[in-house]
Formats: C-alpha cells, structure tokens, sequence
C-alpha cells in the first residue's frame, strides 16, 4: 500500500541541524493580505503545502494573479476591495480552516454570490461560528445543516461594524472578523480571548487602522476601514508547530541534541515550548531577533533523561492549541499523572484530536482518562512498546500522522502508520527531514 508507511525501528542518537518550512499561519495570511495590497508583494520561503496552495487558488478566483515557483512567490494585488469575478465562482478550501474562515471576512461586501467548500475533514467542522458573526456585519450564509460545509456566503454592499466577542480562542474566528472590520466603514470592535496574534502584527507591520489593547485574559480590538494596502515582501519564518515534531523527538530520544534554525517564537504560539520546560525538557533559545514584529530564534534541544507530569494550566491552551497531540507524548514517557483541561477545542480540528490522542496512548499501553474537555495521562518512563500498532481511520489528519510517527520512533514497537499524504497539508518534507536524522 503506497499511501501507507511502517517503522520497525526506535531511532538511534543523533546530533543534527535542520531547516523547518515556512510557518502554515503566516503564509496563508501573507497570501490574503497580499490579495489585498495595492502593487505586487515578494514572499521567500512561503509554505508549499496544500493549505498555502489552496489560498493561492482561491485568491485566482477572486481575480488576483499569482506566480510561484519553489523559492518565490509573487501576488499582485488590487487593493481592499479589487475582487472582481464571475457568477457561480467555487472555492475550495480543501482540508484548511484557516483558509476557509479567513477568507469569508475579505468576501463580505462581495456583490455575487460565492460557495465555500472543502474536503471531508473540512466539511465536519463548525463554521456557524464564523457565520455568525460575519452575518452581523450585514453578510447573509447558506450553510448545510445549518452549520457546515458546503456553504454560500452572500456579500452586502451596506456592511456595517458592531461588537464582536470571541471567547473561544479561536484566532480564525478573530481574523476573519479582523478582514470583515478593515473592508467596513466606521469601528468594529471586538473583544477576543487570548489566541494567536499574527494577523494583528501583519496589520501592524502593514500599518493598518487596527489597535490592540491587551489584558490578562482578553485582547480588545478596534478596527477600522483600510483605504490602501501597501505590498508586503516577506521572507516567512519557519513554523514552530512543525518544528515541535521534531522538538519532542529529540526530548525523548537518547543522548540525541537538535539544532532548528530561524523559528517563529512569537508569544501567543510558544505554549509548547514552555508546557515542555515544566515537564524537564531541555530547550534554549538562540540568536532571538524581530523580523516585521514577529519573534525569530533557532531552537536548540538536547534529550532529557528525567521528565515530570504536568497539571497543565488552561492559560496556556490557546498557545499550544496545534501542539497538544505530541504533548501528549512527553506525557506519555513523564513520572506521574499528567492533566490537561479545557481543550475541547481540540476536537473542533480537522479530527477529534483528543479523542484520538487518547487513542494513540491507549495502543502504546497508556492509560488515559478522558472527558469531552479533558485527559489523565498516567505516564510511563520505562514504556517500551514491543506490539504491532496500526493507525488509521483518522480524517487524514497530518497532525495525527505526525504524531505516530514520532511515537514509533521514540518508544518502539512495529507500527503501520496509514494516510502518510496527509502530511501534505502542512508539512509536505516531513518524512525527508526524518529520513535525514535517521541516517
């Protein structure tokens, strides 16, 4: 079966330096924003992954010219409102919800009708969410079942701002409200719980009319119209959800050490990295520098003999939200009972990822007690896993994938790992930089 891939193997130690594509939440922004600018915008190092294709075909829909080739990629944009199309236009948001419910803000003043749809993860997450608030502005939605993918968004040339508040977490729910805001005359406000922020430091770096006033527990944003976008050259860091496939790899491997160059470390996304610190991970930062208002270093990892469970604090939830499968995992190999709360989120991606985050422990011999929100992981540090395991049925979802693969090389075993092309959606050289340490 060519779709499917065994290991046999545990890795052996390794000391190594290795380059992380391109970030998978910049560049699909970089791609909306650059839709949106006035002039052609440069990117380097932009993700080849389907999501980041995915937005580059939907933008052509819209009537913005694109050119890509492996090191660069170029937009030429229109300005804020320069979508011109035909009737009966579909995009296809394929497996990415960051595409799928960002673009629906930049489709709210759009006179003609446009279908949103995706694959067969896609079409199972909740985009009532987004509708909803996207329709106060003056949008109208068809959604199937009253919630889900297939959908029509019908665009309205009176859009009005109001008061948003997301108390999710959601950073597409946000930015999506935050491209609705910067196409709508007058103020939209909005009062958002602590998620991912790049899309307000793109408008800063851009210079947009978005303000940000921060506190413990909420961030309150006020937006106004753009009247004109300049272009945005970007060379875009490399994404530290990926890298920390890798991170976790050398934590539990043996007398290994890693060197991951020029990493997004940006705040509201290094969650990871600090749940891991709690727990004895050895991780340092190197060469911490600003690029465009985000947070650039290489990360520098060595194993760690002596990992501790974590009662881990659901302040630090939105900052880790991608991450929490191969948590799981260092959990999995700690002293102790770890708990993680409040991460029912994780069943709104493109699988029910904390459902099968339990499941992947349960196969390996862990047991696990687990809510809709929550998991006991009752860890084991001498586990070693000497059993066929088989992973499959799972929506196809990359960071399931990932997540096995680096359980097989951790902890041993046979395992046969379905689906490996689901990596394409984020991480498409993922099993080539595996091959690389292998060696």
């Amino acid at each position: 079966m060519p779709n499917l891939i065994i290991f046999k193997k545990k890795l052996k130690k390794y000391n190594k330096t290795i380059h992380i594509p391109g970030d998978k939440s910049l560049s699909i922004r970089w791609v909306l924003f650059s839709s949106l600018a006035n002039g052609v915008s440069h990117a380097k190092n932009l993700l080849l992954s389907e999501d980041v294709l995915a937005a580059i075909k939907a933008i052509k829909k819209l009537g913005i010219r694109a050119k890509l080739n492996k090191k660069t990629c170029k937009v030429y944009g229109k300005g804020i409102d320069g979508y011109k199309f035909k009737r009966n236009i579909i995009i296809n948001a394929e497996n990415s919800g960051t595409l799928g419910r960002l673009i629906l803000g930049l489709l709210i003043n759009t006179p003609i009708p446009v279908k949103l749809i995706g694959d067969k993860s896609l079409s199972r997450r909740d985009f009532k969410r987004v509708s909803d608030p996207l329709s106060k502005f003056g949008a109208k939605f068809q959604l199937t079942k009253g919630k889900y993918l297939p959908l029509k968004i019908y665009g309205s040339t009176n859009i009005k701002p109001f008061k948003y508040l997301e108390n999710k977490g959601s950073a597409q729910c946000k930015s999506s409200v935050i491209f609705a805001g910067l196409k709508t005359e007058g103020k939209t406000l909005i009062k958002a719980k602590k998620s991912r922020d790049h899309t307000e430091l793109l408008c800063k770096h851009l210079g947009l009319p978005v303000k940000v006033k921060k506190n413990k527990n909420y961030d309150f944003i006020e937006v106004k119209k753009a009247k004109k976008i300049k272009p945005l050259n970007y060379k875009i860091p490399s994404d530290i959800s990926s890298g920390a496939f890798f991170i976790v790899l050398t934590t539990l491997a043996d007398n290994s050490k890693l060197l991951i160059k020029n990493v997004n470390i940006n705040s509201s996304r290094i969650g990871v990295i600090t749940i891991l610190k709690k727990m004895g991970a050895n991780i340092k930062f190197k060469n911490k520098r600003n690029y465009k208002g985000e947070a650039i270093a290489d990360i520098i990892v060595n194993s760690s003999k002596q990992l501790k469970a974590i009662n881990c604090s659901s302040k630090l939830n939105s900052q880790a939200i991608d991450e929490f499968l191969i948590i799981f995992l260092v959990a999995a190999k700690s002293r102790g009972i770890s708990y993680f709360k409040d991460i029912g989120e994780l069943n709104q991606k493109e699988s029910p990822r904390l459902e099968w985050g339990s499941k992947i422990l349960n196969k390996m011999g862990i047991k696990t007690i687990t809510t809709d929100s929550s998991i006991k992981i009752f860890g084991n540090p001498n586990l070693k896993i000497k059993k066929n395991i088989v992973i499959n049925e799972y929506l196809k979802d990359h960071r399931v994938f990932m997540t096995s693969v680096i359980a097989a090389l951790t902890f041993g075993g046979t395992w046969n790992i379905h689906d490996k092309d689901s990596i394409k959606t984020s991480f498409p050289n993922f099993l080539k930089i595996i091959n690389e340490l292998v060696k």
